[in-house]
């Protein structure tokens, strides 16, 4: 016989107070991984287009600028100066991919006002016999480095940067005393300068705000699916829990108003506290508490000591969330017990993280026999035990996850 079979020496003491968890209730609020997908969507997008700037810049730097420059190098008016720019500059630029694809960028405005320095040592550098050549390679490379260094941030400063620049190259050509043919060039090589990083720089920026744009549209859609269903799964429950109460109380109320029971008759009277008991029970499962099984096993143990039953309740340990089915089923089978206990009764509830055991302890009396189910297989997830020897009663419902 378990250790509940020991009769309180007094069962009248107070009730000990359980420890207190919390547990979800049927809404719960939407996670932060989804009201964090706009954001994580827009980062995947914009580290694509950040990937996709840093090849731009260093393959064009490594590939066109770098076999021109070193096959004219007899031919610049300071080859040094601009050998040494290129180093520097690919240095520099690599040093600011590789922080710009780690989400720690350079500051942009000291690696912009060093790309401007480069640009017009170079142009400078370069000569009046490769100022409109591949060789002259701040035409064609310095754009991408100036995206590498302002992205993240307005165009406007790319367009400035940009149109320095342009100003730069527009000196040189001065300089140089040009004709109609160099100015013509000139336009052309400004065009294609402004073109190609300031359609990059836009288009990454549009894509990104498309892409969180539709991420939210898709968590906000996912957001309101959940809780439609969980206002369905709310109503529902709603709509047993009422069939559950009608069932429990009906029958019992409708043979008193058909005159069909006696009021004075033991087991009538012992009928209604029962179904008072259920009702209770069924009522608090609605209440919105940290330990929902010990509410409602304490609603059934106050109907109980109203009726003039001193009963003891003991929990050891803190109940894990459970469903509201296993939690009937752990109930349930005690109640019509309790409704027919005289004198005394003793429950307790033990719980831990993977069981809940309760038992129900009441001296023993003519009567009818337990009313609840029969006992359960080892496979079932809630187990009934009931015994008697003439002494007490004994009833236990145990929850195994």
């Amino acid at each position: 016989m378990s250790a509940d079979l020991n009769v309180p020496a007094h069962p009248t003491a107070a009730p000990e107070a359980p420890t207190q968890t919390s547990v979800p209730t049927p809404r719960e609020p939407v996670s932060p991984a989804t009201l964090a997908a706009p954001a994580a969507v827009a980062h995947a997008s914009d580290r694509g287009a950040r990937i996709a700037a840093v090849a731009i810049a260093l393959a064009w730097h490594v590939a066109i600028a770098l076999p021109a420059v070193l096959s004219a190098r007899a031919e610049f008016a300071a080859p040094a100066v601009v050998l040494g720019a290129w180093v520097l500059v690919a240095v520099t630029g690599a040093v600011a991919g590789v922080r710009l694809l780690r989400g720690s960028p350079l500051p942009p405005w000291p690696l912009a006002g060093l790309l401007l320095v480069v640009d017009a040592a170079v142009f400078a550098a370069a000569g009046e016999r490769q100022l409109f050549t591949a060789a002259n390679w701040v035409w064609g490379t310095l754009g991408w480095f100036f995206v590498l260094a302002v992205w993240g941030r307005r165009v406007v400063g790319l367009i400035a940067l940009l149109s320095t620049h342009a100003l730069i190259a527009l000196v040189a050509v001065l300089w140089h005393g040009p004709d109609p043919a160099d100015v013509a060039r000139y336009v052309m090589y400004v065009y294609g300068t402004f073109s190609l990083p300031v359609a990059v720089f836009v288009g990454s920026t549009v894509i990104v705000g498309l892409a969180r744009e539709r991420a939210a549209v898709s968590a906000a859609g996912h957001a309101m699916a959940a809780e439609r269903d969980a206002a369905e799964r709310g109503l529902q429950e709603r709509r047993n829990r009422l069939a559950l109460v009608s069932s429990a109380a009906g029958r019992v109320l409708g043979d008193l108003a058909a005159g069909q029971a006696d009021p004075d008759d033991p087991e009538v009277q012992r009928r209604c506290m029962l179904a008072a008991a259920r009702l209770r029970r069924l009522i608090a499962e609605s209440d919105d508490v940290p330990d929902p099984l010990l509410h409602e096993l304490r609603a059934a143990a106050d109907l109980a000591e109203r009726n003039g039953l001193p009963i003891d309740l003991v929990t050891i340990g803190t109940p894990p969330p459970l469903p509201v089915e296993v939690r009937r089923r752990l109930a349930d089978p005690l109640t019509g017990t309790l409704a027919d206990a005289r004198d005394w009764a003793r429950l307790t509830v033990v719980s831990g993280p993977d069981e809940v055991v309760v038992s129900l302890v009441t001296p023993d009396r003519e009567g009818p026999e337990s009313t609840g189910p029969p006992p359960g297989e080892d496979d079932e997830p809630v187990q009934y035990l009931y015994e008697r020897d003439g002494n007490i009663r004994w009833a236990q419902t145990r929850w195994r996850r």
